[in-house]
């Protein structure tokens, strides 16, 4: 069974609600359908139903129980509205503004994951990441004793040697550019939660990459990792987490125990934090590319999961983010 199998027999077995806040997009009503028709999740369908239902018939997609909320005339919007202005006031959003911003599907989508009318959201089709993470930040905010938002990459990969029978997390790769040493902490926690929740590693080992191992070079990037590697442990003492160590160093067996002997990681981790988004980015891309593996994005840290789509993204990609979404949910 692979990680995709196995990410959708869990969500079959707690199904929750996802909204959708581009309702009217194509591929997304298509989406919704197959997610609903796999019993993978309830999905909701923000935006004009008559736009919606047409899109629907364009496509061949089935829409029966599927629920599909129209922003601008819910009966919940005067609702989202005061709430919205409650949290949002003292950064100086007016009632006006609110209920404006309670109408529009994404903030509409927001506001029902915050008040529980639904587990989690998936956009991006259409909207860019900052369309999505703003009004996350702005209204569901992140878990209690994270920082940041980050984003995990789950690699499956053709060598199962590799991780834990050839899966690994990679982070973070798509949100922050160049973290602080306390991000990184943050980032390596929420990797650690992400590979038990979605990839069912039981035991989590988190490496915390440099180009030095264990002070072979000094360096103010070097120490920004061990930095880290610090912060964590005081944040999560309970963590198998170790640091810095090099990419082989912290994958292969006999090199980890050449460079960092004694280390409860090296070796054998299966979370990789990379030290800037630039390695990250560059070091999921090469995994995808050279060494074949499948690759899935989820983003980590928000009190309530919200996943990003690339733009070019396919039904089947928007199928599989539900899924991850609903999986997130059940945690």
């Amino acid at each position: 069974m692979n990680m995709i199998e196995k990410v959708w027999r869990k969500a079959r077995a707690d199904v929750k609600r996802i909204a959708l806040p581009e309702g009217d997009e194509p591929r997304t009503v298509q989406a919704a359908a197959k997610v609903r028709a796999e019993g993978l999740a309830r999905p909701i369908l923000l935006g004009d139903p008559a736009k919606i239902k047409a899109v629907a018939s364009e496509v061949g997609a089935d829409l029966a129980g599927i629920e599909i909320v129209d922003p601008e005339n819910s009966p919940r919007v005067e609702a989202y509205a005061a709430a919205l202005y409650e949290m949002r006031k003292a950064k100086g959003l007016s009632r006006e503004e609110a209920a404006k911003l309670a109408a529009d599907p994404m903030y509409h989508g927001m506001l029902m994951v915050k008040l529980d009318d639904a587990d989690g959201l998936v956009s991006g089709a259409v909207h860019t990441t900052g369309d999505m993470l703003r009004p996350a930040l702005q209204i569901i905010k992140t878990r209690p004793g994270i920082k940041v938002v980050s984003s995990s990459f789950l690699m499956s990969c053709p060598n199962r040697s590799l991780g834990e029978d050839g899966l690994l997390v990679y982070a973070d790769c798509v949100v922050i550019p160049c973290p602080t040493a306390e991000e990184l902490a943050h980032i390596a926690i929420s990797a650690a939660d992400t590979a038990k929740t979605l990839c069912g590693i039981e035991e989590p080992r988190v490496a915390l990459l440099s180009f030095s191992t264990k002070g072979s070079a000094k360096h103010e990037l070097v120490t920004k990792v061990q930095q880290a590697v610090e912060i964590a442990h005081a944040l999560a003492p309970e963590l198998l987490l170790d640091g810095e160590l090099q990419m082989d160093a912290a994958l292969v067996k006999e090199v980890g125990a050449s460079k960092a002997p004694g280390s409860p990681v090296a070796g054998r981790a299966n979370v990789l934090i990379f030290p800037d988004l630039q390695a990250g980015n560059i070091g999921y891309k090469i995994t995808q590319r050279i060494a074949g593996a499948e690759c899935f994005a989820v983003l980590q840290g928000l009190a309530k999961p919200c996943n990003d789509l690339s733009r070019g993204c396919s039904v089947e990609d928007i199928v599989n983010t539900v899924a991850f979404t609903a999986v997130q949910a059940q945690a």
